[in-house]
């Protein structure tokens, strides 16, 4: 069933109570990428061009200690946001409380308040991340409508997604509508050829991600770190690679079940320190020395890659093929970037975290079809789970013919 979206609500001058996902890298008090905050502006902009009292919601980091209280405020966040609007953005430095009420009872018609940090919350008994009812209740009760629009925290039920949808009239905002028609129509109805790229460290993070794309892709092409497991469990040397012990027998079993749809690396990048400025080779896995580690695909697994990938309609990549952090050992996470911007006529998505993080970082930010804003929520999205965030919205009025469908 189809979820209800911003333009089923009617928001003219109500307060809209909308989650969005502003957990942004901070350093030094500098925000260091804007892109989740740029990302939401289409909605936001929809609501203040509707005439809407716009109530921001998001977290950022992780709160334990006092110390994280003065490190994960969100006002940098809202002079940011101010500033990309070209309008005030009243912060409340408070995620309850007498002058959060009055400036939101304060507000008139494209008015924009932002509450602070809502793990503040979790200092107490974690009250936030365990979707504690009263302040699902509280947080409810400053406004008439909510809109979630925060895919990257999708994939939990706390207390500003799901305990505020379960008691208002709840919506998918533009950018949540927007992951949820890449990754999950995608996936669910891909024009073929279908590729799957999986990078990354661990075989046990993807393991869903693996066998529910084994049944819906052409292939899977398997890079990272995670490839030296596989490696490891077809009894090939890998030397001080990184490697799950316990995940070899499973590794061993998908490779069986895939049917030749998993595809390894033929050569790859090897080094004896983890370090930016140490020596490397290439080598194959039969080669491997016992105190070398592999960082990175060789430019044979570069060409094999590009081969499976030719002609390729839908690609979905999730992870990156190395340590892209250090410019020696990024070459092909960078190839595979140049490989999907170069493909014509295909949808291209990555499926966020670090492999977005990597192409943007790289300057291919607009050479995608999508670039997910969400890292553990896209990964439960491609393994076929439900998420909360997105179950707890109210289904989609039923078209007047009785189906569920796009027709006026």
């Amino acid at each position: 069933m189809k979820k209800k979206t911003l333009e089923d609500l009617h928001v003219h001058g109500k307060k809209v109570l909308v989650r969005v996902d502003f957990n942004v890298p901070i350093k030094d008090g500098q925000i260091t990428d804007d892109n989740r905050i740029v990302q939401a502006l289409p909605t936001i902009q929809y609501l203040l061009d509707e005439h809407a009292k716009v109530i921001l919601f998001s977290h950022l980091g992780r709160i334990k200690t006092e110390e994280d209280l003065a490190k994960n405020s969100l006002r940098v966040v809202a002079d940011r946001l101010q500033e990309l609007l070209n309008k005030p953005v009243k912060f409340i430095p408070q995620t309850r409380g007498e002058a959060l009420e009055l400036a939101i009872n304060a507000m008139q018609d494209g008015d924009i308040v932002m509450v602070e940090n809502t793990r503040f919350e979790d200092l107490d008994g974690k009250k936030e991340s365990k979707n504690d009812p009263e302040l699902g209740a509280y947080w409810a009760g400053l406004g008439d409508v909510f809109v979630n629009d925060a895919f990257g925290t999708a994939h939990r039920a706390h207390a500003s997604n799901v305990g505020i949808a379960s008691l208002k009239e709840a919506a998918a905002g533009y950018l949540m509508e927007k992951e949820l028609h890449y990754i999950g129509e995608t996936v669910e109805h891909p024009e073929r050829p279908f590729i799957a790229i999986l990078g990354g460290a661990k075989v046990s993070d993807k393991i869903g991600v693996i066998e529910n794309l084994l049944k819906k892709a052409d292939k899977v092409l398997i890079g990272g770190g995670m490839s030296y497991t596989f490696m490891k469990s077809l009894g090939y040397n890998i030397g001080t690679s990184i490697v799950e012990e316990d995940k070899l027998d499973l590794a061993k079993s998908l490779l069986e079940k895939a049917n030749g749809k998993l595809i390894l690396p033929l050569d790859l990048v090897v080094t004896e320190e983890f370090a930016a400025d140490a020596k490397s080779r290439v080598t194959t896995y039969k080669d491997i020395k016992d105190n070398e580690m592999g960082l990175d695909i060789g430019p044979k697994t570069i060409k094999l890659f590009k081969k499976e990938l030719k002609g390729a309609k839908t690609v979905i990549w999730n992870g990156p093929l190395g340590v892209f952090e250090f410019e020696a050992f990024a070459k092909g996470t960078k190839a595979i970037c140049e490989i999907l911007a170069g493909l014509k006529n295909a949808r291209t998505i990555i499926g966020g975290g670090d492999s977005a993080a990597a192409a943007i970082q790289m300057g291919f930010a607009d050479d995608f079809t999508h670039i997910s804003t969400g890292g553990g929520a896209s990964l439960e999205f491609l393994e076929g789970k439900e998420l909360p965030g997105v179950s707890s919205l109210d289904d989609a009025p039923i078209c007047e013919c009785g189906d569920d469908c796009d027709c006026d």
